[in-house]
């Protein structure tokens, strides 16, 4: 649960996943996000003081969890949940979070043990005994597998082993050898409240997410942009027209043409970053030694038409910008597989077309085009979801208290993640490094 409010990082529900009635959705309660918050003082305490400390990462906090259900109340408006594959993975979280909460509520005395480590063979045996579970079995796996080659189609033709049923029988029936022990019990009211709450809030949050992703992902087509989005948007900004840079190549390529030298007006002219060594000197704009396949296929493309000491008749357009191209030398080689091959010496000249976002200075430049896109894209996408938000109803508690934090708590949990600590949690990982989508490829190279 402290994962769901992901202090510090926010709740990224577009990029980038109770029941199944719309109505548990429609909420969180101050009750449950202050249970939320318990959770998180006891497993990050320094997280828990920065949210007390920040109001402004509260806000964010909140509005991302208000996004999520927003989501998944649609996804259910829309039917998402009723579709077979949906509806058997909901409760196929429910049942998995209840069994693994009560193997961890009954069992947090007995010592370190895998997941459901302390359920017997013969426990299992006699699940399979009563011959009453292999239909929902067999229901259970179609759905994992399915989803996992909807998540990836490189396992669309790829079939289960028998070892890999046999394992997913002994999961199944460990899971549901708990799940049922924990609802006859939460039933009878032999378990601790507080303790059922949580274990309803954290199925209520694991479902949101697995219907916000399937959401989010349909809605992703409703706001990319297309190619005549993108020239309109140009077209419509002055400031991203690249025709004044198209004259200053094509009047570059008539001196070269006829007949200045390459290297020099390359190294007053180019743009291009790759055209100065790790010293800073010029490089005269040349490429050596180029495999076939490295350079973007424009580009490519014009160079290998020529032959030696020619140059291309036209300027290239690529998305990084307008070339005007020399080849120096072409040899026959082979690929890092053996087979035949071609590669280049070629020089080129860069007029860029890359732009920086004026909203965000320490973005690196772009090509026009992919700036336009995400542009475009990001506009929808917040219009999309603050539209979504609007009209799900949805409430999440603002009026709750966030705990006290102490000193002695902070430095408590600081010393239990000591690299090398015995009690260092063995389940928490470092934070992934941050995504810049911005961070673009070497203007003519593939994969640099």
């Amino acid at each position: 649960m402290a994962v769901i409010l992901a202090i510090g990082a926010g709740l990224v529900v577009w990029k980038k996943k109770y029941g199944t009635s719309a109505e548990s959705f429609n909420s969180i309660s101050k009750h449950e996000i202050e249970l939320l918050l318990a959770d998180v003082a006891a497993k990050n305490p320094m997280g828990l003081k920065r949210l007390a400390d920040d109001p402004e990462m509260k806000k964010k906090q909140l509005e991302s969890l208000k996004q999520l259900m927003a989501f998944a109340v649609t996804a259910q408006r829309e039917g998402f949940a009723d579709q077979p594959a949906n509806k058997q993975e909901l409760n196929n979280i429910r049942d998995q979070i209840e069994a693994q909460s009560y193997d961890q509520e009954i069992n947090k005395d007995k010592g370190p043990m895998p997941p459901f480590g302390f359920i017997t063979e013969d426990q299992v045996n006699q699940f399979w005994a009563e011959n009453t579970h292999e239909d929902e079995f067999n229901k259970f796996l179609e759905s994992k597998i399915a989803l996992l080659k909807q998540n990836n189609p490189e396992l669309a033709e790829r079939e289960v082993s028998d070892e890999e049923k046999t394992q997913a029988k002994e999961w199944f029936a460990k899971v549901k050898i708990y799940q049922r022990e924990y609802d006859q019990k939460a039933k009878a009211g032999e378990l601790n409240k507080d303790f059922v709450e949580k274990t309803n809030l954290q199925v209520k949050l694991q479902q949101a997410q697995y219907l916000a992703r399937i959401y989010s992902d349909e809605l992703a087509k409703k706001v990319k942009a297309s190619d005549d989005d993108i020239n309109n948007y140009i077209a419509q900004h002055a400031e991203l027209d690249p025709k004044e840079k198209r004259a200053k190549a094509e009047e570059i390529l008539q001196r070269a043409k006829n007949g200045e030298d390459f290297a020099a007006l390359a190294n007053e002219f180019s743009e291009d970053p790759g055209n100065k060594n790790p010293k800073g000197e010029a490089q005269g704009g040349l490429y050596s030694n180029v495999q076939q396949g490295r350079m973007v296929k424009p580009f490519e493309d014009a160079a290998l038409a020529l032959e030696p000491g020619q140059i291309a008749p036209n300027v290239v357009e690529t998305d990084f910008g307008y070339h005007i191209i020399k080849l120096e030398k072409k040899s026959e080689s082979k690929d890092a597989s053996g087979n035949p091959s071609q590669t280049y010496d070629v020089r080129h000249i860069l007029i860029a077309t890359t732009y920086k976002d004026p909203e965000n200075p320490t973005a690196r430049d772009m090509p026009v085009k992919e700036y336009v896109r995400q542009k475009i894209e990001t506009e929808r996408e917040k219009e999309l979801v603050d539209k979504i938000v609007a009209e799900s109803g949805v409430t999440v508690a603002e009026d709750f208290e966030i705990p006290q934090v102490t000193d002695e708590q902070i430095q408590e949990m600081m010393k239990k993640q000591q690299p090398g600590s015995m009690m260092a949690n063995p389940d928490m990982e470092a934070p992934p490094a941050a995504d810049d989508k911005n961070d673009q490829k070497k203007p003519t190279k593939k994969g640099k």
